[in-house]
């Protein structure tokens, strides 16, 4: 069992260097799963998660930044980062990055977001060592050179063209588009084919230099490792690289603010020689601060979060419509989202929509049976604590969670949140949610009359 723990464990101070300040977050039995957190003199925050059974530990950085810190001009200048970090630094070039963790059999790889952007790389505990060096080098030394710049320009023009060759994905983006419009959480995360072709190495320098000071990173490790080492070994490679200047300086605080998103209604369409129709019916979901995002999970699972939710049984069991149909939410500091997706045949996109959208009417009006809402809390608890069997996951989690809710929460008391989530409020969040009017995204091959009869499902 664990629990929570807001014992401060600072290490003394010395003449020669400023003091970190330790905390233990949560407190596990026999040290297993317990998380702390150092910040170091300059900002940068530590957390790690203890599991000592496995071989494997997973490092990774966690930057304060994604796609919605991007102005229209630079759109997709956070994933272009992405790339060049891994192009060479003032120790490493490219060929040394990727080796040196191929030599040990481990794996490196990031992801940008809307919000945030990760490096990580999953080693054996023995080599956890080389894994901060390698990725705290590309995060504090990266050259960004004029000549990696033109080279990744075409790596990331074909990662586009392949996003826009699978309109299962693509659909996402055009929703979020549909959704939010012409603003940073409305353009899609790798961009465009002009703003990339416009973004400039200078342009990119300055993005990096703005955006990746040690105030706006998280440290996360997680596996077979001790807490105290990987601080020094972190920071080590920060000195090293001479990132920790500013004794005084504070983190970042978790992005807040209130958007209000005020589309109902709107519906887009874009035509493609396709196979099947690939649609997107929703409505603005919840911030993932919001209280209420416990019974959304809830309503979530058992609208569409498996072979026994509403949709699955009655689009593709009943039917045969469709072979992928399911739920999902996004939730951002300020706003969210949720919708419900489907791939089908174009002839059938029609009927598909109508069992979508009287499923989503009937549930904001009666509600969800308590059999279905006890069967959804035991999926969803389930899935939380299978999801977290890795030590990728577990850093994933405490990295995430520092960066965006500047605390931790323990499995368990995850667990126990979601088993006390009540009919009411499943039936509440429902009526909420689901009773907004939708706003629908198409990719297909649309005829002319089924593109005009659209319109019909967010009526």
């Amino acid at each position: 069992m664990t629990s929570r723990s807001p014992k401060v464990t600072a290490r003394p101070s010395s003449e020669a260097r400023a003091v970190a300040r330790t905390q233990t977050l949560i407190k596990g039995e026999n040290g297993i799963g317990t998380v702390r957190k150092t910040t170091l003199p300059g900002g940068l925050r530590i957390v790690t998660e203890t599991l000592p059974s496995v071989r494997s530990a997973t490092f990774g950085i966690w930057a304060h930044v994604g796609s919605r810190d991007e102005t229209p001009a630079l759109n997709g200048a956070t994933h272009y980062l992405e790339h060049l970090l891994f192009k060479g630094t003032r120790r490493r070039s490219a060929l040394d990055i990727s080796s040196a963790l191929d030599a040990v059999g481990g794996e490196m790889n990031a992801f940008t977001a809307k919000e945030y952007t990760c490096y990580y790389a999953r080693v054996l505990d023995a080599d956890l060592p080389l894994a901060i060096d390698v990725v705290s080098d590309m995060l504090t030394g990266s050259l960004i050179r004029e000549e990696d710049v033109d080279v990744e320009r075409g790596a990331i023009l074909e990662e586009i063209a392949m996003t826009e060759d699978d309109p299962g994905d693509c659909v996402h983006d055009l929703f979020a588009h549909t959704m939010f419009g012409d603003n940073a959480l409305g353009r899609p995360v790798l961009g465009t084919v002009d703003t990339v072709n416009a973004l400039t190495a200078d342009r990119i320098r300055r993005f990096y230099k703005k955006h990746y000071d040690p105030t706006h990173l998280v440290v996360a490790a997680a596996g077979n490792i001790d807490h105290n080492k990987v601080v020094r070994q972190v920071r080590a490679a920060f000195e090293k690289a001479g990132a920790l200047k500013e004794p005084d300086a504070t983190p970042i605080a978790p992005r807040d603010g209130r958007r209000t998103i005020r589309t109902a209604g709107r519906v887009e369409l874009i035509g493609r020689k396709t196979e099947q129709a690939h649609v997107v019916l929703g409505m603005p979901g919840l911030a993932r601060t919001d209280e209420r995002r416990w019974a959304l999970g809830v309503l979530n699972t058992a609208l569409g979060g498996g072979m026994s939710s509403r949709l699955f049984q009655e689009v593709r069991e009943k039917r045969g419509l469709a072979y992928s149909v399911y739920s999902y939410t996004s939730g951002f500091a300020d706003c969210g989202l949720f919708g419900v997706y489907a791939g089908c045949r174009p002839s059938q996109v029609h009927d598909v929509l109508k069992i979508c959208r009287d499923e989503l009417d009937t549930v904001a009006q009666d509600g969800l049976s308590d059999e279905e809402i006890g069967r959804a809390i035991g999926q969803l608890r389930g899935s939380t604590v299978l999801g977290l069997e890795d030590t990728g996951a577990l850093m994933n989690r405490i990295g995430k969670s520092e960066l965006c809710w500047g605390e931790q929460m323990s499995v368990d008391d995850m667990l126990t949140r979601i088993a006390a989530v009540t009919p009411d409020e499943v039936r509440e969040v429902a009526r909420d949610i689901l009773g907004q009017r939708p706003s629908l995204s198409v990719i297909g091959p649309l005829k002319d009359k089924q593109a005009s009869r659209l319109n019909e499902a967010v009526a």
